[in-house]
């Protein structure tokens, strides 16, 4: 997941999904990108599980993952609590 977030036209994809479905072509407008530049980043956060896809007539529609985004959450919660302990190896 962390690998569909490094790039920052992807951080700007996720971020036009979290107002709700959008599809392609008005992303594609948005973001000012190409259409072949935008579906890669796109497969990028596919293949990373952050976000799914329909299709309807000509047009493709992507949406967040909400469990996706949660096990993120979740994961970034357990991380910054285990990083407050503090190691006991050489405390004498």
């Amino acid at each position: 997941m962390l690998k569909g977030l490094s790039d920052p036209i992807r951080l700007r994809v996720i971020e036009q999904l979290g107002a709700g479905e959008r599809c392609v072509c008005d992303l594609t407008t948005d973001l000012q990108l190409s259409q072949s530049r935008l579906s890669f980043h796109l497969k990028v956060l596919r293949e990373a599980g952050l976000i799914s896809d329909r299709q309807s007539g000509r047009w493709v529609y992507y949406r967040l993952r909400p469990e996706a985004l949660g096990a993120l959450q979740q994961w970034l919660q357990g991380l910054s609590i285990s990083c407050e302990a503090r190691s006991s190896c050489c405390d004498g």
